[in-house]
């Protein structure tokens, strides 16, 4: 199979993993999420802003790396996405937060489709820089570079067997507040994997998705820090 390829059979199964996940938070372990983020209109507006970002970014930092062409980012996503959500929720006078559902499927997701752009290799533009430590990987290339894709794929991974943890222990204050959680931890985590992959930078050492992943941080931030107080345990955990 060709790296193209092999990167659509794992973004089909990142997309069935996070389907995978939501069944298990839901219907397993019976968690109750609002209502609103289950409806049809916000989850167009959801798709529709996640699919705008994805590919303006993308695009974005091919471009200011001095390459032609158009690509996607998942962080474009996850802004856009959020951009779109909270504008929608302002003209609807939604204040109720509604993201908690998202939080395990896309630590998931991200774990899965990372993998497909490690094994697309150069084509994908998601390798890290050269390096001379032992698991450098070649894509191709005769080059051995940081495998940024695995480092990010373990890091949302772990974050995954963290919230597993928290809905197994019914910790109400992580499971309510999850998707901002996974937010900033992945803000975080793609900020530093950042200083080690080949874009153009914009401001100083910083490229747009070290700019990008501030945004997302302050987000999250600002929204745990504004998050209202819920009960630590409970025997049914309303996200």
């Amino acid at each position: 199979m060709s790296g193209a390829e092999l990167h659509a059979v794992f973004d089909v199964a990142a997309w069935g993993a996070a389907a995978a996940a939501i069944w298990w938070l839901s219907r397993i372990r019976g968690l109750q999420f609002p209502r609103q983020s289950f409806e049809l209109p916000y989850i167009a507006v959801l798709v529709f802003g996640a699919g705008i970002g994805a590919y303006i970014f993308g695009t974005l930092n091919l471009w200011f790396s001095g390459m032609p062409g158009i690509a996607r980012s998942v962080e474009g996503a996850l802004a856009g996405g959020i951009v779109a959500i909270e504008l929608y929720k302002w003209l609807h006078g939604i204040s109720l937060r509604t993201g908690a559902r998202f939080a395990l499927p896309l630590a998931i997701g991200v774990a899965v489709g990372r993998l497909g752009c490690y094994f697309a290799g150069l084509e994908d533009f998601t390798y890290g820089t050269p390096t001379t430590l032992p698991w450098g990987h070649d894509f191709g290339d005769g080059v051995l570079r940081h495998p940024v894709q695995l480092y990010e794929s373990l890091a949302m991974a772990a974050f995954a067997v963290f919230y597993v943890w928290a809905v197994l222990n019914r910790n109400a204050a992580i499971i309510t507040n999850g998707f901002y959680l996974v937010l900033f931890y992945y803000g975080l985590q793609r900020f530093v994997w950042e200083f080690i992959k080949p874009y153009g930078a914009l401001i100083g050492p910083f490229s747009l998705f070290h700019l990008l992943s501030l945004f997302v941080m302050v987000y999250a931030a600002v929204m745990l820090a504004t998050a209202p107080n819920v009960s630590v345990k409970h025997e049914r955990a309303a996200a």
